[in-house]
């Protein structure tokens, strides 16, 4: 049997890794010769997922908590204030309910109106967006100090923010490490001087990272709120030419769509997922724009060639079989850009597969 390391090189990024010959939409150094000994170290096989993400009994948590933030104040169009209702209508409490899962919906927070202004020194809304990203950050903590699961229903992709530094802040109070599952069709690492239109829901990783406003950068009390080796991007596809070498830079590990057209889901879930353990508080960012736009209309930023119906759900179901989420955001879903609340929908059934719907009954891993 050829061993992993034959088929793979690696490159930077604390697990890049691509096919020989691999040339990505992402900028890439030569590969390490100390990169190349740690993967050698982890001892991949082809294998990999038998070896390491067997369904297992699961230790997430059963109390679930809503949290809906009605906003796109940091969108480039109208319409994502809308998500959390459509969300709702779509039944995401009944199909969690009938996973045996305890929910409870908060409501909705509050936070000012989109006053639709022009960017002020590269930043459209900022006082608003900050305000936006405390309140779900107070909420979001909150529900993890209560050992509940929250699930964060944007609103826009920029209250990532303050959902993961509200994790990340739980996580050093807690003692655990962070993994971010950012499944997504944008890598969203703009800073003010890259960024065309100033729209702040493409930088909230690069605020989480450092790259920002004091005002976002210090959200959660420490900046940089969380260490970009942590984050784990899927399904990238959509990356500003200056953002593209600030991601480079930063070495953050993306599995773009190159990535899973050459290597398969599967690889890159089970690469995104190593060395995830009992003491790993699993977050996943889910923007439905990580979605291919014949299967998910109804967001703000399509791009097309996105993963498939099946590829969400092999990528959901892989996650659920660790039994480590923790928290999730749902962004951006968008339905003045839908068709019935077919968006919510698909996005409701994926969200079911993330909590461990399967066509199957699955033997625990012993």
């Amino acid at each position: 049997m050829l061993t992993f390391s034959r088929l793979f090189e690696v490159v930077p990024g604390p697990l890049w890794v691509w096919p020989k010959g691999y040339t990505s939409a992402l900028v890439k150094k030569p590969f390490n010769q100390a990169q190349t000994e740690r993967h050698r170290d982890l001892g991949w096989l082809p294998t990999i997922y038998t070896a390491f993400f067997k369904p297992r009994v699961t230790t997430m948590q059963h109390n679930i908590s809503l949290i809906g933030a009605p906003t796109d104040i940091g969108a480039g169009s109208r319409g994502a204030s809308m998500g959390p209702e459509a969300l709702r209508v779509a039944n995401i409490v009944p199909v969690l309910e009938q996973l045996g899962l305890n929910v409870l919906d908060r409501g909705n927070l509050t936070g000012p109106h989109n006053p639709w202004q022009p960017p002020v020194n590269g930043y459209r809304h900022l006082d608003e967006v900050v305000a936006w990203n405390t309140a779900v950050h107070h909420a979001v903590h909150t529900e993890l100090v209560q050992h509940r699961l929250p699930i964060l229903l944007g609103g826009d992709h920029c209250l990532g923010l303050g959902s993961i530094s509200a994790v990340a802040r739980h996580c050093r109070e807690s003692g655990k490490k962070l993994r971010v599952l950012w499944l997504d069709a944008h890598a969203d690492f703009n800073t003010n001087t890259l960024t065309p239109s100033g729209n702040i829901h493409g930088m909230p990783v690069a605020c989480l990272c450092g790259y920002g406003p004091d005002a976002l950068t210090h959200i959660g009390g420490v900046m940089p709120a969380i260490n970009p080796r942590w984050v784990r991007q899927i399904g990238i596809r959509s990356v500003d030419a200056g953002e593209k070498r600030l991601v480079h830079e930063a070495g953050l590990e993306v599995f773009d769509m190159r990535f899973i057209d050459e290597m398969g889901m599967r690889a890159a879930v089970e690469l995104a997922l190593a060395l995830v353990d009992a003491n790993t508080h699993l977050h996943v960012s889910f923007d439905v724009d990580f979605l291919d736009p014949d299967i998910a209309p109804g967001v703000g930023t399509t791009v097309r060639g996105g993963p498939t119906y099946r590829e969400a759900q092999l990528c959901m179901e892989m996650i659920a079989d660790t039994g480590r989420l923790a928290s999730l955001d749902v962004m951006e879903l968008n339905p003045a850009f839908d068709v019935r609340n077919r968006t919510a929908e698909v996005a409701v059934d994926l969200i079911g597969s993330l909590f461990g719907k399967s066509t199957l009954m699955r033997q625990p891993a012993r």
